[in-house]
């Protein structure tokens, strides 16, 4: 039984949650079902039932549903309504080339802020990544190691926009280790970016971030050639 035939409730989980959770709860479940792949591509997710089995109003499952609209997890389609965004889109090359730009100005302005215990937990996220096999946490990790090198950006609006390109990348990591057969993959780039980092070196972090970067987006391209072929 493939994950678009099972019934939510079997996805999700059904059990009740308080009113003023709501919003907040269905969010935070739909969004780790998609991250971790549970909910598919192109799988529907419609308001009436997730109301049911969450027992709340349509209200705040709305409201869940625009956030992860914005988060570029959902996608509204003609007469389906919100449905599970695909894995990469067609304008991921795209993507790529402007997370080199979002993603540098990050590190300009981040590195020279960055202070010995920001440099210990993108050391912490590297050394985890390092013995993790679960795909899921992979991601999860990944996410966390760039987000905390770019967590003193002066631009709170640069990190969300770079949050949402992460949140799509986490997805694909994911898929891409686990269609691969691979538990992990090399920490070299990451290893050499913190490094940089804590030298307060922001021409050579951004350099290693551009390779790093390309290497991806010759993996996404390898996908899209692939899916092309089929």
């Amino acid at each position: 039984m493939t994950d678009k035939s099972r019934p939510l409730s079997e996805i999700l989980g059904g059990e009740q949650v308080p009113p003023h959770l709501a919003r907040s709860v269905i969010e935070e479940r739909l969004r780790s079902a998609i991250l971790d792949g549970r909910l598919v591509p192109g799988q529907a997710l419609r308001q009436q039932e997730l109301a049911t089995l969450f027992g709340v109003s349509r209200m705040p499952v709305r409201e869940a549903l625009r956030q992860l609209e914005a988060q570029s997890l959902l996608q509204v389609v003609a007469h389906k309504g919100a449905v599970v965004a695909p894995l990469i889109g067609e304008d991921a090359m795209d993507t790529y080339a402007l997370r080199v730009i979002l993603e540098s100005e990050a590190l300009r302005q981040s590195v020279p802020r960055l202070g010995p215990e920001d440099i210990t937990l993108a050391r912490s996220y590297i050394a985890q990544l390092e013995n993790e096999t679960r795909h899921a946490e992979i991601g999860r990790l990944n996410r966390l190691f760039h987000m905390c090198l770019y967590s003193k950006a002066s631009n709170k609006k640069l990190l969300r926009l770079i949050e949402i390109e992460l949140n799509e990348e986490e997805r694909f990591l994911r898929f891409h280790l686990s269609s691969m057969g691979l538990g992990k993959l090399t920490q070299d780039d990451h290893n050499a970016l913190v490094d940089a980092a804590s030298d307060k070196s922001v021409e050579d972090a951004i350099h290693i971030l551009e390779r790093h970067l390309n290497k991806a987006e010759i993996t996404i391209k390898a996908y899209l050639n692939s899916r092309t072929a089929e």
